[in-house]
């Protein structure tokens, strides 16, 4: 099937899953989050801009030109979530599904950024690495990587209830971490995305040079916190660079074809190119290092580097030259 083809019989396919489980369930409920409330039809103005000031994007902080004069930063990152991800439900099946990232995604991934000699951020829930400690072992031997934190348990900030509870899960993984590794890490990236209402002021207080779990431009920006800046630096993703919502089965939705989600990521890079800005790309080693998958992370791979002056760098690195190129507030 032609690609084209392929693609908007896909999205069509999506839509109409959307419809119909819309249709299934006219009066469904939306669930919220432990300690947030919904924004009623009835809500005022000042109710909206309180609901959404907790985490807001503030001023851009884009350099004026990247290292040695490169027109675009590109950051490839993988959240190493394995058998976490499944731990509301720890069934065996689902389980050996989440071992495949250690022990044949992750391999496989390794080979291919040796191969490219391309640095990469590894998100790293503390529960992962204790299972698997080799991981760790493998990554940081290459003295190209960084390692950041992902949660204890891969634990969704806003389904903890418990500011407390959160504040112990963050310790608790930087202080394995930070063991595993040899230092502390400086980069937070958030399970599943997700934030508490306590969460961005724990990572403040924490000590982390970078976030790296918003979504809300495609350059980095500074966090605010009720119209307060922050001094958060924010390095944002997007499910549009994510393998996830394209390969899963049971993620919201699926395209299974390497080669369309290829084409996208490329054409994401190509947008951020002719922007001269930031691509962040996100990966699982226990979805994208499938056989059938890893090739294209080495064809992208190769095709962004056929571009010319690419600055590859991990988050740390980027966060790094952002801090020190970001005028006065």
């Amino acid at each position: 099937m032609p690609l084209k083809l392929l693609l908007l019989t896909t999205a069509c396919a999506l839509s109409l899953g959307f419809d119909l489980a819309r249709a299934a369930e006219p009066h469904a409920a939306e669930p919220h989050a432990a300690g947030v409330q919904p924004i009623g039809v009835d809500a005022t103005i000042e109710q909206m801009q309180a609901a959404v000031s907790n985490v807001r994007a503030g001023r851009k902080l884009m350099p004026a030109e990247w290292p040695g004069h490169a027109r675009v930063a590109v950051c490839i990152t993988f959240d190493i979530d394995n058998e976490v991800v499944w731990r509301q439900n720890p069934l065996p099946v689902p389980l050996s599904a989440g071992e495949y990232g250690a022990l044949e995604g992750l391999p496989r991934i390794l080979t291919v950024l040796d191969r490219q000699d391309v640095p990469a951020t590894f998100f790293i829930p503390a529960m992962s690495a204790a299972l698997h400690p080799q991981m760790i072992t493998e990554i940081l031997k290459r003295h190209r990587h960084e390692i950041g934190i992902h949660g204890w348990v891969h634990e969704e900030p806003s389904t903890v209830g418990d500011p407390v509870k959160e504040q112990k899960a963050l310790n608790d993984a930087l202080a394995y971490l930070t063991k595993a590794i040899g230092r502390r890490p400086v980069g937070y990236r958030a399970p599943s995305w997700d934030f508490s209402p306590a969460t961005l002021d724990l990572i403040r207080k924490a000590g982390f040079l970078y976030d790296s779990s918003m979504m809300a431009m495609d350059e980095p920006y500074e966090l605010l916190s009720k119209g307060a800046a922050t001094g958060m630096i924010e390095l944002p993703v997007s499910y549009v660079l994510d393998d996830w919502p394209y390969y899963e089965p049971d993620a919201t939705g699926s395209l299974p074809s390497p080669e369309a989600v290829f084409e996208i990521f490329k054409g994401e890079f190509d947008g951020a190119y002719a922007e001269k800005t930031l691509f962040i790309l996100t990966m699982h080693p226990h979805v994208t290092g499938r056989r059938s998958r890893i090739e294209g992370l080495d064809q992208l791979l190769a095709y962004i580097k056929s571009r010319p002056i690419v600055w590859f760098a991990t988050l740390e690195q980027v966060a790094t030259y952002v801090k020190q190129q970001a005028p006065p507030p």
